[in-house]
């Protein structure tokens, strides 16, 4: 197996961000043909998803959250900024890892599909990313 970590920053702000660029080049990197690619995010407060970009899909799933999650004092985890403990229950919502096949070299993603990172903590402008290859 390959692994390795990338570092993602994502200035502090609700984001939905588009990892493929990374993932490509982590694969290249790994040699990586065909196999499984794992990513995992190290953080008690983001996720990542299989969504579509680009089309307002990334905004529609941070209006989602905002609404399924609000940032008010519904919250015993309290500390951060206001409502920040809704940040740490979105990991049950938006899985902190996804697997996705690699075939010829590529993901084996549909035509829209795009892995992404999930972050609605503004409290935290830096993200770590462990991305694996298991050779198939």
């Amino acid at each position: 197996m390959h692994s390795e970590e990338v570092e993602i920053r994502t200035g502090g702000r609700e984001v939905v961000r588009d990892l493929s660029t990374e993932c490509e080049k982590f694969l290249r990197g790994a040699g990586g043909d065909e196999g499984l690619l794992h990513l995992w995010v190290p953080h008690a407060t983001a996720g990542i998803a299989v969504i579509e970009t680009g089309a307002g899909s990334d905004e529609d799933l941070l209006t989602a959250l905002r609404e399924l999650l609000p940032a008010d004092d519904r919250w015993r985890h309290r500390h951060g900024s206001y409502g920040h403990g809704r940040d740490h229950v979105l990991p049950a919502f938006v899985a902190p890892f996804v697997s996705v096949p690699v075939l010829g070299g590529r993901m084996a993603l549909g035509t829209w599909q795009s892995v992404c990172l999930v972050d609605t903590n503004t409290d935290n402008p830096t993200r770590r990313i462990r991305m694996s290859f298991l050779r198939g």
